[in-house]
């Protein structure tokens, strides 16, 4: 056994996106920090497909960097191919997505950690933690090395006792090629957490050089493209293309005929997967009116032959894997050179955590991304960074940073984690998010960088640009409502560009209200003419026909917030409230809420439930009122 002689502030175990992320912000606020990664070489390794953002990921991705983390940063410099998505709908679900070279970010957030002051690095496997009087001390390796740490955030991903399924074939692993994390799950039990049990997949890697491209629809990039940070300055590389084909009848018989070889129905996988991304398996029994699926084959870089088959996760054997690619079209002759496989892997059920990310059974233990149960590179990322923020708080003696649903999609991923658990690897989505429209994925500066710049994350002159950035915007605005227009000065430009006709004077900002009219048709009768930058016209634009709605998902937020003000006192027993029911003692008891706002939402506490909880608390504080 060997004591290694240095004492950390931060020890955090696991090095992909949520422990890069929650190195860099304990780092950068100034506390010594060490990560602790199985694998110095798979630091910001992608482990699934390649790409950043999408639907609500984007979102988070734009959080995270307004908060001051470094995965937007890295995306827009390793990106091959950028798209906006969901254009024709409403800005709130807009969302950008990112092709992204895999080494290339690999290699570029790595980089980033290794030259960061106040961040070590070593390779070492973790077995177990340290506990005395209820409070974590560090960590000790399978090869015998105690590392002391004040605090210490696990990042764990798949490696928890991690299994891959190919077939029948079962054998050990965290992530194709590596070795998976034997021990700390015992030793988490050990401290009184419950442990669960969690399935994900992915889909085979094919040799570019065996596609035949002239039978597959070409999917290009955004010709003038968006970029997830707002440090992102003037970035110009050629972009790549993707590539769409579909699954077929013939594809769909195929993978039947293998379902007698797959882990998935013959009983061998007991880890619930997610329902919103299934296997292709999966989707063939569960959707069997459906003659084909979409495949999109994704470029893994610049430097690869090698495609991600999206849209064909599976663990079949390799051979029926082989035999059904070969069905569809545009992949007659393909090689696999990687097969696709689902991996099992132990989780710590969320509701086990406060919403600062620490469990409740040991202090100064946080736990962030997979190992919460969910899904995804982004979610990963968020929680790592907001865990390795609240460990510096707490080591600076300060209040725990917490988000409201209303302030973030962070928000609503950490509550609903928190609050209400999951069964299945969590994933986030628009429709999870009641305030969408206030949670664009365009005004994540307006929104988080104050906390970033107060946490040091975010730099001046950057928290500068931002404030002249929100300024332009409200001052444009109030152009646009004192600018007003008469027919014969409008009508020729609007007309022309857009079929409107006046036939009284109105202000732009009304003008810019009307559907088929935007913020560049009204360019010429502009007093400053084109002098704002693209994104500045989309925010301005988007503020001005929205108002109304924003405005009254403002008053809701307020109303709600009523709710979330009124705190439960710490350390409440809820066994003895016996006009609750049973359900809700329960569930109250094991997510300890801080708030009427946050009892309201676990599930299985019903608004009569919450009623009651309201009575208790005005009774006990008339109870404590008249002792004093």
């Amino acid at each position: 056994m060997i004591k290694h002689p240095q004492n950390y502030d931060v020890i955090i175990v696991g090095g992909g996106h949520a422990g890069c992320e929650a190195a860099l912000a304990t780092s950068r606020m100034d506390y010594p920090t060490l990560l602790l990664t199985m694998n110095y070489d798979s630091i910001g390794q992608m482990s699934c497909n390649p790409a950043i953002g999408g639907l609500a990921k984007s979102h988070l991705v734009r959080e995270i960097d307004a908060l001051g983390g470094e995965m937007g940063k890295v995306a827009d410099e390793t990106a091959i191919q950028f798209r906006m998505l969901n254009t024709g709908k409403g800005p709130a679900v807009w969302a950008l997505r990112a092709q992204v070279d895999r080494t290339a970010y690999r290699l570029a957030m790595r980089s980033r950690l290794e030259v960061q002051k106040n961040l070590e690095i070593k390779q070492a496997n973790v077995e177990r933690i340290e506990v005395n009087n209820g409070a974590v001390q560090g960590v000790w390796t399978n090869t015998g090395v105690f590392y002391r740490g004040n605090t210490v955030i696990l990042t764990t991903g798949t490696f928890l006792n991690g299994l891959i399924h190919i077939g029948l074939i079962s054998y050990s692993s965290g992530r194709a090629g590596e070795f998976a994390s034997l021990g700390l799950s015992e030793s988490l039990k050990d401290l009184g957490l419950r442990i669960g049990r969690l399935k994900t997949g992915t889909p085979p890697r094919i040799d570019g050089k065996t596609i035949d491209f002239t039978k597959v629809e070409a999917q290009c990039g955004d010709d003038t493209p968006s970029f997830f940070s707002y440090q992102t300055r003037g970035r110009k590389k050629e972009q790549v293309q993707c590539y769409i084909t579909s699954t077929q009848k013939r594809t769909h018989e195929v993978i039947r005929s293998g379902l007698d070889r797959s882990p998935l129905y013959t009983g061998v996988i007991v880890g619930k997967g997610p329902r919103y991304c299934p296997s292709i398996e999966d989707k063939v029994v569960r959707f069997a009116d459906k003659d084909s699926h979409q495949i999109i084959l994704e470029p893994e870089g610049l430097g690869t032959n090698e495609f991600y088959v999206n849209g064909f996760a599976t663990s079949l054997p390799e051979e029926i894997q082989t035999e059904a690619l070969h069905t569809i079209l545009g992949l007659e002759k393909a090689t696999i050179i990687r097969p696709g496989y689902a991996i099992e892997y132990d989780y710590v059920p969320p509701t086990q955590s406060y919403p600062w990310l620490e469990t409740k059974k040991v202090r100064n233990l946080f736990l962030a991304g997979q190992i919460n149960g969910t899904s995804g590179y982004e979610e990963a990322a968020a929680q790592g960074l907001m865990a390795g923020i609240n460990v510096a708080l707490r080591l600076r003696g300060e209040e725990p940073f917490l988000l409201k649903r209303s302030e973030a999609y962070i928000g609503v991923l950490i509550d609903d984690l928190v609050t209400k658990g999951t069964e299945e690897p969590y994933r986030m989505f628009t429709s999870r998010a009641e305030n969408r429209l206030l949670l664009r994925q365009d005004n994540a500066d307006q929104r988080l960088m104050g906390y970033g710049h107060r946490f040091g994350l975010i730099p001046a002159e950057v928290y500068r640009e931002c404030e002249q950035r929100l300024n332009n915007i409200q001052e444009e605005r109030r152009c646009l409502e004192r600018t007003f227009v008469s027919p014969e000065q409008a009508n020729r430009f609007l007309s022309l560009n857009c079929g409107v006709a006046l036939t009284q004077s109105q202000s732009l900002s009304q003008l810019l209200r009307r559907p088929e009219v935007h913020y560049r048709d009204l360019v010429p009768l502009l007093p400053s003419g084109d002098h704002l930058p693209l994104d500045v016209q989309r925010r301005v634009e988007i503020e001005v026909k929205y108002e109304g709605y924003i405005k009254r998902q403002l008053e809701q937020v307020k109303k709600i917030e009523r709710m979330e003000e009124k705190k439960i006192p710490p350390g409440l027993d809820y066994a003895h409230l016996h006009a609750l029911s049973a359900e809700a003692r329960e569930k109250l008891q094991e997510v300890a809420p801080l708030s009427i706002g946050q009892a309201a939402r676990i599930s299985g506490v019903t608004p009569s439930d919450v009623s009651i909880l309201l009575v208790c608390l005005e009774k006990m504080r008339r109870e404590k009122k008249a002792v004093t």
